[in-house]
C-alpha cells in the first residue's frame, strides 16, 4: 500500500521537480522526446499526449449530485455545490441560505485511505446578490517516506486544500455573473529531498468567473426551463515544490460551458438533461527531439498563465485534429419526484490519447424539509480504471429563511 501511495505522491509532484533535474541534459520543459524516424513515421495526433498540471485534485467533481449526472453541472439547477462548476448559479437559488458536506473515498481500488471531503455554503444578500464559501480538503493518506536504500526516514500524511470565496449577482432576470477568489495549499513531502532537490508545500491563489443564463420555455406544451452557462475556474498563479525548480507548474485552468433543459411535466414529475464541455486552458507539452531542447511539433509551454491560455486553443502538436481531442463531454440525466426523490445518471468521455476516462454513472437522491442526501457510484467503460466504483456522499442544507 505505501508502495502505490508513493507512485501516487511522486506521479503528483514529478512535474515540478523536473525542470531541475532535465537541466541537466535536455530539455527544462517536459514534454515527449522523438528521433526523427519516429516524428516522420506517425501523427502526432496519434500520441498519447495527455495534458498535466498540478494539483489535479481541483478538477474532481466533489458532489454526488454532480458525481452522479456524470460531472455534469454547469448550467443544471443550482444548489449548495454550484461553486465548483459554476458560481453564478447561487443567483437563482431559491433558498435563503444552505450548506453541503460531501465526501468521497477515492482511488479506493488502489488505497483504501485516500479521500476527498468537500464543504460548500451560500446566503442570501438580498434577491440580487448571494456570497458563497467552500473548503476543499484531499487527504493522500499515511505514508513512509524512505532513502535510496530502502531505510524509513518518518511517516506522513499528505494532504492538499483549497479555500473558495464567491459573489454572484443578477444581472437581469434571466442573467447571472460571479467572481471567486481561491487560496490553495498542497503540502505532499514533508521537506523530503527529491534528488538533490529539497521539496517544500505548494502554495498559490486563483480566480474564477461565471456566467448563467435560465429562460423559460415551452416544449410541446409543457412548461420548462432552459438554461446555459460557461465559467473559467482556477486561473491563477503556477505553483512549485521547490525553490531549486528552474519552473513553475500550471493549475488545473480549466473552461466549462453547456446547456441544460428542465421539463416540469406536471406537479409531481420532473425531468432534466445538463451537457457540459471541458477544456483545459493550460499549454499541451510538445515534442522534443531526443533529448535536445528543439520543439519538432508544437509550442514552448514555458510561458504565463494568461499566454498558456491563449497558447491552449493552437498549441497541439497534431494541430487541428488534436485540438479537438482537448475536450472532454459529460452528459447526466436528473429526473425528480414531488420534489423528495431523485434519480440520476450520466455519462462521461475523454479521448483515449488525453486520459481516456469513459465511465457511467449513477445515484439517487431524497428531500425531506431542509435536510438531504445524495449518493453516487461510478461505473467505468475502461479496464483497471482506478476510478472504478468511485462512490459519492452529500449531505445538504437548506433554509428558506435564516431565522427559522
Amino acid at each position: 500500500m505505501n508502495f502505490l501511495k508513493q507512485s501516487i505522491l511522486l506521479f503528483t509532484i514529478l512535474l515540478s521537480l523536473a525542470g531541475t533535474v532535465m537541466a541537466q541534459g535536455g530539455s527544462t520543459q517536459g514534454g515527449t522526446s522523438l528521433n526523427s524516424t519516429t516524428a516522420g513515421g506517425s501523427s502526432y495526433a496519434d500520441q498519447n499526449n495527455a495534458i498535466m498540471t498540478a494539483v489535479p485534485f481541483l478538477a474532481i467533481v466533489p458532489d454526488a449530485r454532480g458525481g452522479a449526472m456524470g460531472d455534469a453541472g454547469v448550467s443544471s439547477t443550482p444548489d449548495a455545490n454550484s461553486m465548483h462548476f459554476n458560481a453564478a448559479k447561487l443567483a437563482f437559488i431559491d433558498k435563503d441560505m444552505g450548506l453541503s458536506i460531501s465526501y468521497s473515498p477515492w482511488l479506493h481500488k488502489l488505497v483504501q485511505d485516500i479521500n476527498l471531503a468537500y464543504l460548500s455554503a451560500y446566503k442570501r444578500i438580498d434577491k440580487y446578490q448571494v456570497v458563497g464559501l467552500s473548503l476543499r480538503y484531499f487527504n493522500l493518506g499515511a505514508i513512509t517516506f524512505t532513502d535510496e536504500t530502502g531505510y524509513p526516514v518518518g511517516n506522513y500524511n499528505p494532504n492538499e486544500f483549497a479555500v473558495d470565496g464567491a459573489y454572484s449577482r443578477l444581472l437581469s432576470k434571466t442573467v447571472s455573473m460571479s467572481v471567486s477568489a481561491r487560496y490553495i495549499h498542497s503540502n505532499l513531502t514533508l521537506g523530503q529531498y527529491v534528488g538533490t532537490s529539497a521539496t517544500k508545500p505548494g502554495n498559490s491563489v486563483a480566480a474564477d468567473i461565471g456566467i448563467y443564463q435560465q429562460v423559460p420555455v415551452k416544449v410541446g406544451g409543457v412548461e420548462s426551463q432552459f438554461s446555459w452557462g460557461a465559467s473559467i475556474t482556477n486561473l491563477g498563479a503556477k505553483i512549485s515544490y521547490s525553490d531549486a525548480n528552474l519552473r513553475k507548474d500550471f493549475l488545473p485552468t480549466n473552461l466549462r460551458f453547456g446547456p441544460s433543459l428542465k421539463l416540469n411535466i406536471d406537479d409531481y414529475n420532473s425531468m432534466a438533461i445538463s451537457v457540459d464541455v471541458n477544456k483545459l486552458l493550460v499549454p499541451t507539452l510538445p515534442f522534443y527531439q531526443g533529448n535536445s531542447d528543439t520543439i519538432i511539433a508544437g509550442v514552448d509551454p514555458n510561458v504565463s498563465p494568461v499566454v498558456g491560455l491563449i497558447h491552449s486553443f493552437y498549441d497541439a502538436p497534431g494541430g487541428f485534429s488534436e485540438e479537438m481531442k482537448e475536450y472532454s463531454f459529460a452528459t447526466g440525466l436528473e429526473y425528480w419526484y414531488d420534489k423528495q426523490f431523485a434519480v440520476r445518471g450520466g455519462f462521461f468521455y475523454e479521448d483515449k490519447h488525453k486520459g481516456n476516462r469513459k465511465f457511467v454513472t449513477l445515484g439517487a437522491g431524497l428531500r425531506y424539509s431542509v435536510f438531504g442526501l445524495d449518493f453516487s457510484y461510478l461505473i467505468s467503460l475502461e479496464n483497471n480504471n482506478p476510478l472504478a466504483n468511485t462512490l459519492r456522499f452529500s449531505l445538504v442544507l437548506n433554509f428558506d429563511n435564516a431565522e427559522k
